[in-house]
């Protein structure tokens, strides 16, 4: 991920985390929670000069890719990864 793409990742999640503080992502339709991001969204693609459909690409593609990337840290901090849930029962033990 480029340090471009770092930053705009960033300022979405930011904005997501403070206009979606209150809700339970479990339970909200992702079409609300799109639309109540599309304001940061819209702001960003306008300044990048790109419509706003190619930043939610570019947005799912980083979020993707940010996801990933905290799987594999995660993974290597654990060390081995666990093959079954016994696996994961004795490494917490």
């Amino acid at each position: 991920m480029t340090e471009k793409n770092a930053k705009i990742l960033s300022r979405i999640n930011a904005y997501a985390e403070e206009k979606l503080a209150d809700i339970d992502p479990q339970k909200t339709p992702v079409s609300y929670q799109l639309e109540t991001l599309k304001p940061i969204m819209q702001e960003i693609a306008d300044e990048e000069g790109m419509s706003l459909e190619d930043m939610f690409i570019l947005y799912m593609d980083l979020a993707s890719e940010a996801g990933v990337i905290a799987e594999k840290k995660l993974q290597d901090d654990l060390g081995e990864s666990p093959k079954s849930f016994s696996d994961i029962a004795n490494f917490i033990n």
